[in-house]
C-alpha cells in the first residue's frame, strides 16, 4: 500500500489504549533498523524527517528509501512526517514533497502567533489531504536545530490546558504536541524527571478524543551509554525519560511518541564497539550492519513500550 496519514492511526491508538511510535531516520541503515522491527512486530509506523535529515541527506534520497520501505511492507501502514517544521513555507513544501502528515511548531511565538502560524499552515495542508500536528507550551534540551528552554525553566514553559480548547478550534489542527516535563536530546534530565501527568490528565479532559502528541521521550537506554562510555565516549550524565512514564502517558490520549535519541544511541555504541574491538576493520557493512540490528532490536521494545505492537491491520 502506499504511504498512508497518520488520521486513522491515531482514531485507533485513541480507541484502543496505545500510541505510534515515530521515529526519526537519517539514512538507509537507521530507517531499516526501524523498518525490520516494525514488520516483524506488524506495528503502524510514522517515520520522521527533520530539517537536519533533509540538509543532511536530501529530501530526494530520505524519499527514496522510505518508498522502498513501503513497496517492501504492504501488510505495514507508514506514514512521513515532517518533524518540527519552523515555518509555513518549510511545512507547504513538504506538503507539495509528499509528506502525510506536518508538524509546525510556532511554540516559541506568543499564543495568538502560534494560532496564526497554525492555521495557515492547516488550511493548506488540508487542502491536500495532509494532517497537520501544532506544539503548544515548551519543552527543554537541544537535538539538532532545535533549542528548547533551558533545564531549570522546563516547569515555567508546561502547556497551559486552559488554553488548549481555544488553540484546537482556531487553527484546526490534526493533534497536538504538548509539554508535560520532557526534554529534548540526550542530556534532558540530571535525575530521573517528575513529569506533570496532572497537566495531560487536564487537557485530556477538556480534549476528549483528541490525539496528544508526546515530545522529547527517548529513555536514554542505560545499556547504550554504557556501550558508548567503556568504547571511549563520554556521557556521563545522560538522563531520559522512563520507560514506565511513557507508558503511563499513553494511557492518557497520548497516541505518539517520538523516539530519536535512542536510534542515535543504539548505531554508535555498535560503532563504537565494533571500532574499539576490530581497529582492523574499515568495512562499513562491517560496522554499519550491527548498528543496524542494535537499532532493530530497541526499536522491537520500544513498541511494546508504546502497546502498538500487532496494531498495524487494525491502522490500515
Amino acid at each position: 500500500m502506499p504511504l498512508v496519514g497518520t488520521k486513522k492511526m491515531f482514531e485507533m491508538a485513541y480507541k484502543n489504549g496505545y500510541a505510534v511510535g515515530a521515529f526519526n531516520v537519517n539514512n538507509m541503515e537507521i530507517t531499516q533498523g526501524i523498518v525490520e522491527a516494525v514488520a516483524e512486530e506488524k506495528a503502524p509506523l510514522i517515520l520522521q524527517i527533520s530539517r537536519g535529515a533533509r540538509s543532511y541527506a536530501s529530501m530526494s534520497y530520505l524519499k527514496a528509501i522510505i518508498d522502498t520501505a513501503v513497496a517492501e511492507n504492504p501488510d505495514i501502514p507508514i506514514a512521513m512526517h515532517l518533524d518540527h517544521g519552523d515555518t509555513v513555507e518549510t511545512c507547504k513544501q513538504c506538503v507539495d514533497d509528499g509528506f502525510t502528515s506536518v508538524m509546525i511548531d510556532a511554540s516559541h511565538s506568543p499564543f495568538a502567533e502560534n494560532i496564526e502560524i497554525t492555521k495557515k499552515v492547516v488550511e493548506y495542508a488540508h487542502a491536500h489531504g495532509v494532517s497537520v500536528e501544532a506544539e503548544l507550551g515548551q519543552l527543554g534540551g537541544i537535538e539538532e536545530d532545535v533549542v528548547g528552554v533551558a533545564a531549570d525553566d522546563v516547569s515555567k514553559h508546561l502547556t497551559d490546558p486552559d488554553e488548549v480548547v481555544e488553540f484546537v478550534e482556531k487553527t484546526g489542527c490534526d493533534s497536538l504536541a504538548i509539554a508535560i516535563g520532557t526534554s529534548h536530546g540526550a542530556y534532558k534530565f540530571k535525575s530521573e524527571p517528575k513529569l506533570a501527568f496532572e497537566v495531560l490528565e487536564q487537557v485530556h479532559e477538556k480534549l476528549p478524543g483528541f490525539p496528544l502528541v508526546m515530545h522529547g521521550s527517548s529513555s536514554v537506554p542505560q545499556e547504550f551509554k554504557d556501550l558508548i562510555n567503556k568504547y571511549g565516549g563520554n556521557m556521563p550524565d545522560a538522563v531520559g525519560v522512563p520507560e514506565d512514564a511513557i507508558s503511563k502517558a499513553v494511557k492518557l490520549a497520548i497516541c505518539k511518541v517520538n523516539i530519536d535519541t535512542d536510534l542515535r544511541m543504539a548505531l554508535t555504541a555498535k560503532i563504537r564497539e565494533v571500532f574499539s574491538t576490530k581497529p582492523e576493520e574499515f568495512d562499513p557493512r562491517k560496522y554499519l550492519g550491527p548498528g543496524r540490528a542494535a537499532i532493530k532490536d530497541m526499536v522491537k521494545r520500544k513498541l511494546h513500550v508504546l502497546g502498538c505492537a500487532g496494531k498495524a491491520a487494525e491502522c490500515m
